[in-house]
This record gives structure tokens, sequence and C-alpha cells, in this order.
């Protein structure tokens, strides 16, 4: 009889060993996070939330998107974008094209599944330096390893599943509260964020980012 171990269980395994991630280890800028009377974040959703408001102000990093599923699911107005190298393409995009972009204001009124964020943002597009606010409502959606993540289906493109426990599997940034909807703007939508890994540039070592953080810093 095999003694091998399955590859399920195995993965659950190696995942328990890992180090918890923290606010230190991650490297995430905003620790404070505020939020609305009755809503109590824990530690763990803290580091989360702490670490989208970064991407949301242009830091992105390889560390800060390891708390992200492999197989996670970025839509905004603009776009949607499935798997690593369509929404890491997203906040790299992002930190490329504006500078500086200005957290004016946000606070968590939803602690549940998916974390409910009011944040309003002010981006200044570096080629022509014209800012623009937008007000939205950004909801993230964690992975409980139940399989079913509370009800949001596998069709929307959130994965299921141990390996994806306690990682954003969804987020959404609905510019006013709200996302377009209809076959042809998510055929856009899909067909943007299909593009924009092709012109921009996601580091492949930790190294590289590094760097490439050194660059934004000096403009």
């Amino acid at each position: 009889m095999s003694t091998s171990i399955p590859s399920s269980i195995a993965q659950a395994q190696a995942s328990s060993t890992q180090p918890t991630p923290t606010n230190e280890s991650i490297g995430v800028k905003h620790t404070s996070v505020n939020t609305v009377p009755g809503v109590s974040l824990s530690s763990h959703q803290n580091l989360l939330v702490g670490s989208v408001l970064d991407l949301f102000q242009g830091h992105p990093t390889l560390k800060h998107l390891s708390l992200w599923s492999p197989t996670a699911t970025f839509t905004d107005p603009l776009s949607i974008a499935t798997g690593h190298n369509r929404f890491a393409a997203q906040w790299y995009g992002l930190a490329s094209m504006f500078r500086p972009i200005e957290l004016l204001e946000h606070r968590v009124v939803s602690d549940k599944n998916p974390i409910e964020i009011e944040m309003r943002t002010r981006y200044t597009l570096k080629a022509v330096k014209k800012a623009t606010e937008i007000s939205s409502v950004v909801k993230i959606w964690v992975g409980d390893g139940s399989g079913s993540d509370l009800g949001v289906k596998e069709k929307e493109g959130v994965p299921n599943g141990e390996r994806d426990r306690g990682k954003i599997v969804r987020l959404e940034d609905r510019w006013d509260g709200k996302l377009p909807e209809g076959m042809f703007s998510e055929a856009f939508r899909k067909i943007n964020a299909m593009t924009v890994p092709v012109m921009v540039k996601v580091p492949k070592t930790e190294e590289e980012d590094r760097k490439m953080q050194a660059e934004r810093e000096k403009e």
C-alpha cells in the first residue's frame, strides 16, 4: 500500500509550516486602518486591508501580492484581471502611470467577507501632471478554506480550497459604488486586462522588485 501523502494534504501541511505574514514581513506602510464604529478587524484582516491601501497608493511589491491567491481576480470599471500575471500588471501599471497617488480618506465599513472599504483617492497622471479624484467602494473577498468562499461562485473568478485560506481571492474596486454591467462591457474589460501585462513590467525576483521600488521613490 502506498505511503505517499495525497497532494491536497501535503499542500495544506506545507502551507501550515510557512511563517505567518505580518506588517513587518510584508513591508506594509498602512499599519493604521480606519474603521467605523462597530467594525473590528482581526490582525490578519488589518494586514490585508493595509496591504491593499498600499497597492492603491502605488506601492506594489511581490510580498504584497503574496497575500493574493495566484488565481485571484481584480476587477474595476476598466478591467477584469484573473490570475497573478494580469492582476499584478494592474497594480504595477498604476504605480508607473500615476505619481503622486494620495489616499485622501478611507474607512472600513464591514469586517465580514467581503471586507468593505469606502475610500477617496487623488491620482495624478505623470505624463501631463493632471489630477483626478475617485471615490470608490472596495470589496475584498478572503478565502476561508471551505471551498465555498461564502457563496461567491466559481464562475465569478473566485478560486476555492485550502490553498487560498486567508488569501485575497477577489477584489472589486467600484467607482462611485458601481461596476459596469453587460456583455460588451465585460468583454472589453477582459480584453483590457489581457493587454496590460504586455505593456507593464512586473518584476520576477525580489531583487528586481527592490530596484523598481527605488526608482519609483526617486520620482
